[in-house]
């Protein structure tokens, strides 16, 4: 057989995959990082504040013990977890009795009330910081135009995929910053559990996640949700005259209706199948990565038998999905850091990508349903703590050196 007749691979591919999903990643990360250095670096404390629930069963106070901050935090974590899963399982709920129209609608007005009155507050305080001259008409009527076009950006799939990737970054940025307004150990705590929640709705067997990919896969559905899809890769060579892309192929009842057609020779490549789910403004995280099951058909030699279905890409590799929730908890990990030392920042970057690059690797791999949080926020976490301790016993050292001489 012709060594130029194979079928790609994954990891042929993989590492203009990881930058696609990278670069989005990071730039998030870096605005979060520029609002908090920004908003959050006065002396007075007419900064912002935040109530949430994950706040409401303890409220951080500077005066507690580390023991009393410990047992309060995971409390918190604890009941947002709680009310994480059982939003989800109300979402698999309604996605079970069809109420498709209506997620969608929730998702828009979720989408709608995050643009609006989360960055319309954002952009507040950067207009008081920076004292910049607008008056209320402008400023309502441009939050207001900003806001229409996020909505329809993200849920029109008529819109320019640029316009709606951009949209899709500046609600992780917007939703990560009110994150960081949350106490300390609250934040770290919220992190872990949110990763071990991750790892168990999605490998799972009765994880509500795994419910809700495997309905949609039996259904051939999308689900409604807050997802980054990056550009699908093209491979020229395995474009063709008579290539045809699918979008989908879902388990044996598509592949027997492909092998049941007289005017096709199928040859399938399945990689793997991961769908996210998102709800932001209710703080609901499903972080998945989805790489695209793409079938690549040969028909018969005919002008009219070039065709790509949906548009999601040509060749076997597809697009990754990246779920916002993911972009959200990311930037959170690296903007806490930067409010310590920014050091800390670029550990905490390198641990996150490298998590992602594992994820990744590990999704070509064992082609399955895989979370995106555990290795990256774990990895994060890790270094944080490392590199926070070295750097404290590195100034302590020089301290004791200064007085010494």
């Amino acid at each position: 057989m012709d060594e130029n007749s194979k079928p790609r691979s994954v990891l042929d591919s993989l590492g203009e995959e990881i930058v696609r999903i990278v670069t989005p990643v990071s730039i998030c990360m870096l605005l979060v990082v520029i609002l908090v250095s920004v908003l959050n670096n006065d002396s007075d404390s007419s900064g912002p504040s935040f109530t949430s629930i994950a706040t409401v069963a303890y409220n951080e106070s500077s005066s507690d013990s580390n023991w009393d901050k410990l047992k309060g935090a995971i409390l918190n974590a604890l009941v947002f977890v709680v009310v994480v899963t059982a939003v989800t399982f109300l979402l698999v709920l309604l996605f079970y009795f069809r109420c498709t129209k209506f997620l969608k609608y929730y998702m828009g007005f979720s989408s709608f009330l995050v643009l609006g009155f989360m960055g319309g507050e954002i952009c507040l305080f950067l207009i008081g910081k920076f004292r910049i001259p607008i008056d209320c008409v402008t400023f309502a009527l441009s939050l207001f135009n900003f806001t229409v076009v996020g909505v329809l950006a993200v849920f029109m799939s008529k819109t320019a995929i640029i316009i709606t990737q951009v949209y899709l970054v500046v609600i992780g940025v917007l939703v990560a910053y009110w994150f960081t307004l949350l106490p300390e150990w609250t934040t770290w705590v919220l992190l872990v559990a949110m990763s071990l929640y991750d790892l168990a709705a999605v490998l799972l067997p009765g994880g509500p996640l795994r419910l809700l990919v495997e309905l949609a896969i039996s259904r051939d559905e999308d689900i409604p949700a807050l997802v980054y899809e990056a550009r699908p890769i093209i491979n020229p060579d395995s474009v063709q005259r008579g290539a045809v892309v699918q979008r989908r192929v879902w388990r044996e009842r598509r592949d027997n209706d492909i092998g049941s057609d007289e005017n096709l020779d199928s040859r399938s490549n399945l990689n793997s199948t991961v769908y996210s789910s998102l709800e932001s403004n209710s703080e609901l995280a499903a972080p998945l990565i989805q790489h695209r099951i793409n079938v690549r058909m040969n028909l018969q030699e005919g002008p009219s038998d070039d065709f790509a279905l949906e548009g999601i890409g040509l060749g076997s590799s597809g697009a990754i999905k990246l779920g916002l929730g993911d972009f959200i908890f990311y930037s959170v990990l690296v903007a806490r850091a930067a409010m310590y030392d920014f050091m800390t920042v670029y550990a905490c970057y390198l641990a996150i990508i490298a998590g992602l690059g594992i994820t990744l690797m590990l999704l070509a791999f064992y082609q399955k349903a895989l979370p995106a949080l555990p290795v990256s926020v774990l990895l994060g976490v890790l270094f944080y703590l490392l590199t926070r301790l070295l750097l404290e016993t590195f100034v302590v050292q020089c301290s004791i050196n200064l007085l010494m001489f």
